[in-house]
């Protein structure tokens, strides 16, 4: 089974969704996203795969999103937009693969892609 992991090192909950993965035997594909962001089209899958809409997938405590998106209203590609070019407002860890994609918070959810 191949699973990808866009994972951040620095984040707790993302070290240990990795964790998980790996003590299931599976050696994943890591994407630091924040040091390869993800193209608009990579972002639209992995929301269609997980059923999430873009607002449901951002982080709302960083700076970008008090500056671009909190009292605005947006479209959902705009909002997609805005994920591509500060990567940093995606939530994280996402994690897909054949059984589909996951925000994986808490660490645990990671399970049912396995």
């Amino acid at each position: 089974m191949s699973l990808t992991i866009y994972h951040n090192p620095k984040c707790s909950k993302s070290r240990a969704t990795l964790a998980i993965i790996r003590e299931a035997g599976i050696e994943p594909t890591i994407v630091e996203y924040l040091n390869t962001p993800l193209t608009v089209a990579e972002i639209k899958r992995l929301l269609m795969e997980s059923e999430l809409s873009p607002f449901d997938a951002i982080r709302k405590e960083v700076d970008v999103y008090q500056q671009y998106i909190a009292n605005q209203t947006l479209t959902d590609d705009e909002i997609i937009e805005l994920i591509a070019t500060y990567p940093a407002l995606l939530n994280r860890p996402f994690v897909s693969g054949p059984k589909g994609a996951k925000l994986c918070r808490p660490p645990e959810l990671v399970k049912a892609l396995l």
